[in-house]
Order: structure tokens, then C-alpha cells, then sequence
């Protein structure tokens, strides 16, 4: 076997991480094959006898591709907003598209479009490759410090979307448990309730009348259906919830947790220190 058979073997093993590299750092399939193309050209062009770690030197070279690629995109971004990303002519693979999205999840899918090339890279390879930020610091030309600061700051961009994101879909779920109450419609209530969902009440609104603790959907369901209906949306504390104010002013607050799309607990708090320490934002009903 020759020696370039040998290179092209020694690539082909190391294909698969390589083009999960750059596809999480592109989010193109296409891109990230032409990424990888590119990698082994510049592989048979080199003299690799003396690199220690070919899979190493092989991830350094497909970033500092995606890089390049990436900051070409910024440009492009730049110098003609609106313009297509992908070029006339160019196939999208969207089988390759939802394996990416299923991967990473397509919240993280969407956020590292926001990220600037270098917060890209870092992220990518630190948090999700484990490269150590004085190899990812000699890709992206900085120091190791700059590079981690790269990351740092990718990662609460990550962060806050994904919680943002985590907040509408709480809002949607609490707005439709709030229309079914109004409603009675004890299905969409049962829908929308965990089985093993927990309902607690505190000393206060037990006086008017709440239980202290319910369990299970259709003792919660039962309680909630054919009510609700002077209960408002709100924010407390920056969370999506429902408070009774009669005049403006909470009387009572029900704060949920929402998990998988269900609710999965719901504290009624009416102890006024309590609603007097929470941050409570009316929204329109």
C-alpha cells in the first residue's frame, strides 16, 4: 500500500468526527463537506511525518476552514442583509438538517446563528469537542484567556436564549390551562396536568378556602374546571403564571412548573409578604 493509500485510509477514519465538527460549527451539511474537502487537500499537500496526533492536526485544520468560512459568511451578512445564505443552485440535505437539530436540539440550532464566528468556534469545540482553549486560542489567533472569554460569552448567549425560549413555551401552557379553566373543559385541563402533578396552597389561601394539597390530574383538573374566571396572566418574578387582582392589585398568585410541556406543579400563594416580595407583571388577558 502506498503512502498516499495510506493517508487517504488514516483519513477516512477520522471523516465521521471531522464532519460532525463542521457541521455543528456550520450547520450545513453541504458547507461542511466542502469543510472537510478541504481538510484532506490540505492533508495530501503536507508532510505530516513528524505530527504526533493526525486527528488533532486534522480538527485544527477543518476549524481554521470553518472559520474562514464563517467570517466570509459575517461579510456576507454585512455587505448585502437579506441575501440567500445558500448559494443558486446549491442542494440543502434536510435529512442532514434534522439529524443536526436532533443532536445538539434545535434551540442550540437556532442561537449559534447569533454567536460571531469566533464564539462559534470557541463554543463548538470547547463545550461540545473538549478542545483545550490553547489549541482553540491558536486557531482563532488569540490568547488562551481571549479564547475562553470567547466561550464564556457564547455560552450565556446559549444560555439566555434557551431559558427565554423555555419561558414562552411555559407561558403558552399556562395561557391554555388558563382558557380551559375559564372553560371547563375538563380534557384540555387533564391534557395539560402531569399525572403525578402536585397542587400546594398556602396558610392564607387555605383560609379562603383552598385545599393545602391535592395530587394526581383529575383531582387538580377538578378543581381548576369551570373557574379561573377572574385570574389573569402575569409574570412572577420574571415566570409565566396567573394572579387573581381585583383592582389591579394581587390578591392571590398561582405560580407553575412546567417540564416536557405539561404542568407539573402549581403553588397558590395568597400570604401578602409573600406577594409583596414578588416581582408581579400583569399581562393582558
Amino acid at each position: 500500500m502506498s503512502e498516499t493509500d495510506q493517508l487517504a485510509r488514516r483519513f477516512e477514519a477520522d471523516r465521521p468526527h471531522l464532519r460532525a465538527v463542521a457541521h455543528r460549527m456550520l450547520g450545513s451539511a453541504a458547507e461542511a463537506e466542502d469543510a472537510v474537502q478541504e481538510a484532506w487537500l490540505r492533508l495530501s499537500r503536507s508532510d505530516t511525518s513528524a505530527v504526533a496526533n493526525l486527528t488533532g492536526w486534522l480538527t485544527t485544520v477543518v476549524s481554521r476552514v470553518c472559520l474562514d468560512m464563517l467570517r466570509a459568511r459575517a461579510a456576507r451578512r454585512e455587505d448585502g442583509a437579506g441575501l440567500p445564505e445558500t448559494p443558486a443552485g446549491e442542494q440543502t440535505h434536510p435529512e442532514s438538517e434534522a439529524l443536526l437539530a436532533d443532536a445538539i436540539g434545535p434551540a442550540l440550532l437556532v442561537v449559534l446563528d447569533t454567536l460571531t464566528p469566533g464564539e462559534r468556534l470557541a463554543f463548538v469545540l470547547h463545550d461540545l469537542f473538549a478542545v483545550p482553549f490553547p489549541e482553540i486560542a491558536e486557531i482563532a489567533g488569540c490568547s488562551p484567556a481571549a479564547a475562553r472569554q470567547l466561550a464564556s460569552r457564547a455560552r450565556r448567549k446559549v444560555q439566555g436564549r434557551e431559558a427565554e425560549e423555555d419561558r414562552v413555551r411555559s407561558r403558552t401552557v399556562v395561557e391554555a390551562f388558563l382558557a380551559a379553566s375559564r372553560g371547563g373543559d375538563f380534557a384540555a385541563l387533564l391534557a395539560l396536568l402531569d399525572p403525578e402533578v402536585v397542587l400546594r396552597a398556602d396558610a392564607a389561601a387555605v383560609r379562603f378556602g383552598a385545599s393545602e394539597l391535592l395530587r394526581g390530574a383529575d383531582a387538580v383538573a377538578g378543581t381548576f374546571s369551570g373557574r379561573a374566571r377572574h385570574a389573569r396572566p402575569a409574570l412572577l418574578d420574571g415566570e409565566p403564571g396567573l394572579v387573581w387582582a381585583p383592582g389591579g392589585t394581587p390578591r392571590v398568585a398561582f405560580a407553575f412548573t412546567v417540564a416536557g410541556g405539561r404542568i407539573t406543579g402549581i403553588e397558590q400563594i395568597a400570604e401578602p409578604a409573600e406577594l409583596g416580595a414578588m416581582a408581579v407583571i400583569l399581562l393582558g388577558d
